[in-house]
């Protein structure tokens, strides 16, 4: 049975004017705001809601429309289909998705305005009784059926969202409106002619609150320099980059983003824009990656159609010819042999006389063939690379209660790891041992006392550098080098440069 709405409207003050609260699918209540001649009304036929409404303008210093509301506090987002009814007289009558401070028509809000002559944009008064701001869109909405709308409020944040239901939005912002306390969530339409009166049919309706938004991040590509002890940030973007790698020509570093893997030219010209690899997309590449000692040949780890978690690959250096090396999954490869004959990776593996699964540590031969497992502690083992003269692999476990380096002979721990011994037992929590290519000094990657893996992102991280342990082990003598806000993807496979001279890292800055 089709269910008809109509409110009588009274102009009041010149706020919305109501009859009482009066619920119409996941709103509270609806009326006009603003000055309205002839009055809007809400109809709910089916799974359609049809708002019209008249008011000559949502801009300036105040607004004019009919609106259906929610009141809501935090982080929300409204989504609806939408389409006008009829060809209508004025290009610029408004579908509106709707956050705004108060009914009054002067109040700050931000909106999602799709206008008749196929326009849309972000609109916005930040302040009360202040004049609209607006962000265009950058293209056109095709109006020949239902134009999918969608506006979220992330703190004072807004972006707006437009498209064909089941194709790629556009985004549009943000746009920064400081709205406190609960605010009104709502759909509207504006005539933009207070003589006449506009209909607009909104379906899929969709009124949710947010989940908290992940911490976003500032990356900064960073070079350090050890003669001057300096840093030279040489690219940066408001995404997460990470694991910067040097080629073995020295030209370019190899870094990640987005699942996919980019050259940066290191040269001090231009702007270093990152170059992609075209490595086919459906890999979804993750941050242990390298080029081969050679220069040749690319390992990497990555999520596949066929595999959700980590495995490891090879593949051309132009990005070409990618083969599986380890269908194990989750198995993330993180050091090539000097010799490039071998990838040492770790895998999560059985643990050892039944013991709950862990990560252990495994090589194997880049020709293809079975991964010769290397460790067998039921502790965590992670980040296993090559000394410069391949006769260890060093690593770093939780064996001995915190993290610290280990090493072990090239080919393996032995029985029960009694070849492995530790090389690091500081109060820190040290990570990813790499070497100079000169084989002189072994840089660590450190997180604070206590903290239990590498996965976020913190103040306080440090990078140190010490000798090269020497055959027979004593306490290395580290010095710091730099303390800095970093973590996950801000070093994990090595990435000393050919010269032995710099070092690529990651460092992030939170954003607001």
């Amino acid at each position: 049975m089709t269910l008809r709405i109509q409110i009588r409207i009274v102009a009041l003050c010149g706020a919305a004017a109501l009859m009482g609260a009066e619920s119409v699918g996941p709103f509270d209540d609806h009326g006009d705001v603003g000055v309205t001649p002839l009055k809007g009304k809400i109809e709910v036929a089916g799974p359609e809601l049809r708002i019209t409404g008249g008011g000559a303008n949502v801009w300036a210093a105040v607004d004019a429309f009919h609106f259906a509301w929610k009141r809501m506090t935090g982080d929300v987002a409204l989504t609806a289909d939408v389409h006008f009814i009829g060809a209508g007289t004025v290009p610029h009558r408004k579908i509106l998705l709707m956050m705004r401070q108060s009914l009054d028509p002067g109040s700050p809000y931000a909106d999602v305005a799709l206008h008749g002559d196929s326009t849309a944009s972000l609109q916005y008064r930040p302040t009360e009784g202040g004049q609209t701001l607006e962000v265009k869109q950058e293209s056109k909405a095709d109006l020949s059926g239902p134009v999918r709308l969608r506006i979220e409020r992330r703190g004072n944040t807004f972006t707006i969202q437009t498209g064909k239901p089941g194709e790629t939005p556009i985004t549009t912002g943000p746009a920064t409106v400081l709205l406190t306390g609960p605010v009104y969530v709502g759909l509207g339409v504006c005539a933009h002619d207070a003589n006449i009166l506009e209909t607009a049919v909104f379906t899929n309706v969709s009124v949710q609150a947010l989940p908290p938004r992940a911490p976003q991040f500032r990356s900064k590509i960073t070079i350090f320099n050890l003669r001057s002890k300096s840093t030279r940030t040489l690219y940066e973007a408001d995404t997460i980059w990470e694991a910067p790698n040097w080629s073995p020509d020295g030209k370019y570093l190899v870094s990640n983003s987005g699942g996919r893997l980019y050259r940066i030219s290191v040269a001090g010209t231009g702007k270093n824009e990152p170059e992609a690899i075209p490595i086919d997309p459906t890999y979804r590449l993750n941050n242990d990656h390298s080029p081969s000692p050679d220069g040749k040949l690319l390992a990497f780890s990555a999520s596949s159609p066929g595999s959700r978690q980590s495995q490891v690959y090879v593949a051309n250096a132009d990005g070409t010819g990618v083969r599986l090396m380890v269908s194990a999954a989750p198995s993330y490869f993180h050091g090539w042999s000097p010799d490039g004959k071998y990838l040492a990776l770790l895998t999560q593996h059985p643990g050892a006389n039944g013991g709950p699964a862990n990560y252990d540590l495994f090589r194997v031969p880049v020709t293809g063939g079975e991964a010769q497992q290397l460790t067998s502690n039921n502790a965590y083992d992670d980040g296993p690379d090559y000394s410069p003269d391949g006769k260890w692999i060093y690593f770093n476990s939780d064996r001995s209660g915190g993290w610290d380096i280990w090493r072990m002979p090239a080919d393996g721990a032995g029985d029960g790891d009694a070849k492995a011994e530790r090389v690091t037992s500081d109060d820190l929590e040290d990570w990813f041992a790499h070497f100079s290519p000169d084989g002189r000094q072994m840089l660590v990657f450190d997180f604070p006392k206590g903290t239990e893996n590498h996965n976020g992102k913190m103040e306080g991280v440090l990078l140190r550098i010490a000798p090269t342990p020497a055959a027979r082990l004593s306490p290395p003598k580290f010095q710091t080098l730099i303390t800095f806000f970093g973590g996950q993807g801000t070093i994990n496979v090595n990435s000393w440069s050919p010269d032995s001279k710099k070092f690529a890292f990651v460092q992030y800055e939170p954003l607001p």
